[in-house]
């Protein structure tokens, strides 16, 4: 049972957090080397600007901060599950090497399968599902133990020797590349978000509108599996089935998102950590709450990242890495 009092300070954050994100978006917007300024946007979005104006909100901006925020939300829920799955905080889509198998596939299917522009956008996710999923299935089977079964530490350690190889198969990739399908793949590992235009939307929409809800109906399961085996077995959990199941939820969540945003990582260490600390390590609670955190933190990275260094300013995946890389080895001490 959750106390009365933590639902209802959940539900303040949640506006709290839905009002930053608003205010923050309105900032990006406003910002950039194209001329649009604040007083402009509420006249382009009546219908009562010029074909500039409207050009750069409806063509250039507006797609660019929808999909920020949304694979922001789906690290963060991804990050999430990996950590509820494996009882280690320090779990990461980035860090345990799915996003590196979600890179590779990508960039296999960029530089080595001709496809017609009009599929392409929507075949990236589902390559990058595809990738990312054999990558954890090797990493299941080589943490797996006929002893004492899947053991959550070893399959973060497995998964941080499989995102190192995979980084090393990257630059294999890299190297035998064309000059042009390179530099994608550079931006691509850089965290750049490229897939920044309305079919992509539509391409990643349908894999947040079926896991998020899936994933706050799973979430007592989430809890469940936080707990001690032998606890969570005596309560009738089956332990590999949710385990599968779940991380197979959090596999499709990081590829979605890394398909259009690049090789972004720490999202989903940071969002699930800070809405924690707001809330507590209750999955009901904190989980809406991580969700627009990761969505709030990637869109903060892009719109400074974007607007510090002319005129194609810094990768959002670089600007996360400035914040995410401190906060990890914070982490890492904590638990030493």
């Amino acid at each position: 049972m959750i106390h009365p009092s933590l639902r209802k300070k959940q539900r303040v954050l949640f506006i709290l957090l839905l009002a930053l994100i608003s205010v923050t978006a309105l900032i990006s917007l406003g910002l950039g080397a194209a001329g649009l300024s604040y007083d402009r946007l509420i006249p382009v979005f009546l219908g009562e600007g010029t074909f500039k104006e409207e050009f750069v909100l409806f063509s250039i901006r507006l797609p660019r901060l929808i999909i920020t925020i949304l694979a922001g939300m789906a690290l963060a829920l991804s990050g999430a599950i990996l950590q509820g799955i494996t009882r280690n905080d320090l779990a990461d889509p980035g860090i345990i090497g799915i996003n590196s198998g979600a890179g590779v596939a990508i960039a296999a299917f960029f530089l080595f399968i001709p496809i017609e522009p009009g599929s392409f956008v929507y075949m990236i996710p589902l390559v990058a599902f595809l990738g990312a999923l054999l990558t954890a299935c090797f990493i299941y089977i080589f943490a797996y133990s006929k002893n004492t079964g899947l053991q959550p530490v070893n399959l973060v350690l497995v998964g941080i020797g499989f995102s190192s190889a995979l980084s090393g198969a990257m630059i294999v990739l890299i190297s035998s590349a064309e000059r042009e399908k390179v530099d994608f793949i550079v931006q691509w590992l850089a965290g750049n978000i490229w897939g920044a235009d309305w079919p992509f939307i539509w391409a990643l929409l349908p894999w947040l509108v079926t896991l998020i809800p899936f994933t706050l109906y799973k979430a007592s399961r989430l809890n469940l599996l936080g707990l001690n085996e032998s606890v969570a077995i005596g309560v009738g959990v089956a332990i590999e089935k949710e385990r599968i199941i779940l991380l197979l939820t959090a596999i499709a969540l990081a590829a979605s998102a890394v398909s259009v945003t690049g090789g972004i990582s720490f999202i989903g260490l940071m969002a699930p950590h800070i809405a924690k600390a707001l809330v507590g390590p209750r999955n009901q609670l904190f989980i809406p709450l991580a969700i627009l955190i990761g969505g709030w933190l990637l869109l903060f990275a892009d719109t400074i990242g974007r607007n510090l260094v002319e005129p194609n300013g810094i990768p959002a995946g670089i600007m996360v890495a400035l914040i995410g890389a401190p906060y990890f080895l914070y982490l890492l001490l904590k638990k030493i």
